[in-house]
């Protein structure tokens, strides 16, 4: 899929499966056919500054991005226009957004080190900012009852919180020996997949802040795999069985959760990052943005 004249940094499915919506660096938001490829409408415009993260609402008739010009932005996906003024209050760029299930909530991490919640209706700041990670917060997701939040950062962390009061449920989750973390919560709630600039893929009990195996990397000796460089982005299938990770080697690859195997060979076809990845509603298909500037749609 190409229309973007620079990097894609994210991309997402319509919530019904038809549609993808991918940010860029070219400071637009695109909306294409999921079954023909092609581009629907015009770009988005508004942003000054690259669009880092894109976020289709539950009922798939708004789009939230974030971005390095500090501000998240609504949009009407079948206008194409912007929904309310931008949501100000982060200091530095938007690296991540993501809806609650209920579509009143989103949630967004910074450069700021922070993590805020705004009220979709509104546009206002939910609360103070949540606070405790000491570097660039990288990823935040919600949980799939919207009662908690996940979010990676910098710092080599990742932290659960509770959307409604903004406390930490946990300890930090620790384990990774390098930033970069991306987050994701499997549909049942009950998992975590992170993946780090240390090479990894980790599961972690989303209850317990424990860990779920080992982690998923390279072997070294005679077989060689799992990813070689960064890995930028990842998440679970629908039925929770297999992780989808997309890594600066230019690969992606899928792996079986309970064996922490890697299923086949890796999805090879970007000639750059993979930037970001996401399954289908119906676990079908995978598609992933790239440094590459094109989108890419897998079986």
């Amino acid at each position: 899929l190409e229309g973007h004249s620079h990097e894609v940094t994210s991309v997402a499915y319509s919530p019904n499966g038809k549609f993808i919506v991918s940010g860029s660096d070219d400071t637009t938001i695109r909306i294409w056919d999921a079954n023909t490829g092609q581009s629907v409408g015009e770009p988005f415009q508004g942003h000054n500054s690259y669009v880092i993260s894109v976020a289709y609402s539950p009922n798939g008739k708004h789009i939230a991005s974030g971005s390095a010009d500090n501000t998240i932005r609504i949009w009407n996906v079948s206008t194409g226009q912007q929904v309310k003024s931008p949501l100000l209050g982060h200091s530095d760029w938007i690296r991540s957004v993501a809806y609650s299930s209920d579509e009143k909530h989103i949630v967004s991490g910074s450069a700021d080190e922070t993590v805020r919640i705004w009220d979709v209706n509104t546009g206002q700041p939910v609360g103070q900012p949540l606070q405790g990670h000491t570097e660039c917060v990288r990823s935040v997701r919600y949980s799939p009852d919207g009662r908690h939040l996940v979010s990676g950062s910098d710092d080599k962390t990742i932290r659960i919180w509770d959307a409604n009061t903004g406390q930490p449920v946990e300890q930090p989750l620790q384990g990774h020996s390098s930033y970069f973390i991306s987050v994701a919560y499997s549909l049942d709630g009950n998992r975590v997949v992170s993946g780090s600039a240390d090479e990894t893929v980790r599961i972690w009990d989303a209850h317990t802040g424990q860990p779920v195996g080992q982690p998923f990397q390279r072997q070294i000796g005679k077989s060689f795999e799992g990813h070689s460089e960064n890995v930028r982005s990842v998440a679970f299938s629908p039925d929770g069985n297999y992780v989808v990770s997309g890594s600066n080697d230019n690969t992606l690859r899928i792996w079986d959760v309970k064996s922490g195997q890697p299923v086949g060979q890796p999805l090879q076809g970007h000639s750059n990052w993979v930037r970001s990845v996401v399954f289908s509603s119906n676990g079908k298909h995978i598609v992933s943005g790239s440094n590459d500037t094109t989108i890419r749609i897998w079986d």
